[in-house]
Order: structure tokens, then sequence, then C-alpha cells
């Protein structure tokens, strides 16, 4: 090749180097901003956003204000709060599930799409497939009139048109999977025939049996002995390990939590006041209303928060906690604080660093 050939190509190349147009390659930067797309890199499931739930009747009672979290595939994300706070409307909510009175604001996202915008026809075709539900109080939550092998293979019936015969033997084997010896017979039981702790283990099984990618638990230890709650703690563990299901559990037992959780999110008064991975909220708790959870546990002397939670229809003015904050400050009493990020967690709290 000639010198000035070779100089030529040389000069060739780098003209088509610094060429806008490859420069400006839409398809390039789709796919570069596809690859900086959060969700995508954070891998999220569900994601809640600025979520507001009113009922209508006499009054207007605003049950839920600027709710937001996100929960990532396979990662088990707590609710904790005292009773009446909002846990339970939450997760009736991402399900559909509200009464007629309810109005909803905001955004649910699950894969991608819109929950709130979703027809009852769209709807129910993820209820229970790709979302599940554990009730509180199974005795209640469990259909009496119908045996447990009826209501368990229904879920077959609706989402995978499967035969009786095919049904009845998944059954028999999430069943089988709960810990049952006599699963067999368990399917012609019914549920007063039952104990608290095997509609609870039934209704794991009716919830999970079509392995779905968010499992929502409410409250699912109320009301078990100590003994029931070690074993549908182990069940749950079990849940997470086998389907790599995410999980969103409901609950007022901290302790109970701290052993499943990945993250712990803390709510008072219908608002989320922080969120935070376990190690870190018990260690270092950064909002006074989660101190004073802490401190009420036996093991930290047991030792209530003064006051009592104020009823959602009549809310004070300025934090919602600064009536029982042993912390408040003048401008706690007059605004109202945003919630904001502090490194990896999140908390609502005028005096957190």
């Amino acid at each position: 090749m000639k010198p000035h050939s070779r100089s030529t190509l040389l000069e060739r190349n780098k003209s088509l180097e610094r060429n806008p147009l490859l420069e400006r390659n839409p398809l390039l930067e789709r796919n570069k901003s596809l690859e900086r797309n959060p969700l995508l890199e954070r891998n999220v499931l569900l994601e809640v956003r600025d979520l507001e739930v009113s009922f209508q009747g006499l009054e207007t009672v605003n049950v839920l204000s600027g709710i937001s979290f996100l929960i990532k595939d396979s990662e088990t994300l707590a609710l904790v709060g005292e009773t009446g706070c909002g846990k339970s409307v939450v997760a009736h909510t991402i399900m559909n599930l509200l009464p007629p009175e309810s109005r909803v604001k905001g955004n649910i996202e699950f894969r991608g799409k819109n929950l709130l915008g979703m027809h009852e026809r769209e709807m129910a075709k993820i209820r229970g497939k790709e979302i599940a539900i554990i009730f509180q109080n199974p005795s209640i939550a469990l259909n009496p009139v119908y045996s447990i092998g009826h209501q368990l293979a229904e879920p077959i019936y609706v989402h995978q048109r499967e035969k009786k015969k095919t049904a009845l033997s998944r059954v028999a084997l999430a069943l089988k999977r709960m810990g049952f010896a006599n699963f067999s017979e368990c399917m012609n039981y019914y549920p007063s025939w039952c104990s608290g702790g095997m509609n609870q283990r039934f209704l794991i099984a009716a919830s999970t049996i079509l392995n779905p990618a968010l499992l929502i638990a409410d409250e699912p230890s109320k009301g078990l002995d100590k003994k029931c709650i070690v074993e549908l703690e182990a069940e749950l563990g079990n849940l997470k390990m086998e389907r790599n299901s995410a999980l969103l559990l409901i609950s007022h037992d901290l302790e109970f939590v701290q052993r499943l959780a990945d993250r712990i999110a803390v709510m008072y008064a219908g608002e989320i006041v922080e969120i935070a991975d376990p190690s870190s909220l018990f260690e270092n708790p950064l909002h006074p209303y989660t101190r004073g959870l802490l401190n009420s546990l036996p093991e930290k002397g047991f030792i209530p928060i003064p006051g009592f939670s104020p009823s959602l229809s009549s809310l004070p003015s300025g934090c919602r906690f600064h009536p029982r904050c042993p912390l408040r400050e003048k401008r706690c009493t007059q605004i109202h604080p945003e919630i904001k990020e502090t490194g990896q967690r999140t908390v609502r709290c005028f005096l957190s660093p």
C-alpha cells in the first residue's frame, strides 16, 4: 500500500469516528437509556408511588397518605406499625379489594403494569395467580361450607382450567409440602374442624399453589401460639428459598419480621415514617416513633409510647407523631415533614441527619 493511500485511509477512519450521525445513533442511545433505567437496574417487581386512599361517608377519612415503596424480585419487605395505622389497607389496595366507598390516587405498578388502571376482569387474572394474599384470621378467611380440598383446588380451576383429578393431585402435593402427613384426609376437612395453626397452613397452601411472584401476608402470626409462629416462620422462609417469591409481610410483631425481612417500612397514622434494613433499623432507628416501638419490646424494658395514635379522621397538624414525641420542636407542630432519603435509608423527620 502506498504511503498516501494509507494516510487517506486513516483520515477516513477518523472522520467516521467523528461522524455526528453515528454519535447520535438513536438505537444506540435508546439501548444506553435502557441500561441506565433505574427500574431495570433495581429489578423491581412492585412499585407503589404516592398512594392515597380515602373512605367516603358522612365525612371523608384519609386512610393512607403519600405511601411509596418498592419490592424487588425475591425480596421480603415488612410493613410494621400499631393497629389502625393502615397496613392492611395497603394490602387490599394492591389486590384491588377495597369497598365501593373508597377513593384511590397514585400509582401501583406490577411488572410495569398499573394495577389501579385495570378493569376487574384484568385484575382477576392477576389476583391469585401472580399476586396472592394470606388474609388475617384464617378461620374466618376460609369458607366454612366448602372442604379444604375444594378451596385449594379452586384457583387451579379458575386460572389454569385443569381437570379435577389433576387439580386434586396438586392440592395433595401442596398439603404435603406444608407438612401434613395425612394430606389425603385433610382434603376432606372443613375449617371448623381444624385449629388456627392448621387453617393458617391451609391458607398458605392455597395462596402459593400457583407459584405467585408476589405473596402478601397480612398479619399471618396474629392469634397463633409460639409454636405455630415458629412453624409459620419456617414455612415462609422455605417458600422464599424454594420458589423465589417476593413477600410483603404485614405485622405488628417486630421480632417476627426482623428474622424474615430484607427491609422494614414503619407506618404511623397512615404514612410511612422510616424504611431501612433490619440491622440498621434495630441498631440505630432514626425516627422517634421507631425508637418508641423498639423500646416497647420486652428485651428493651417494655417501655410503652406515651399517649395514643391519632384518629385518622382528625389528624394533628404538622408531624403526626408530635403529640407523643419527646423530642418535638416548634416546627414539628406546624409543618408536616417530607420523607427524605439518607444513604440507603428513608425517614420522615426534621431531626434526622
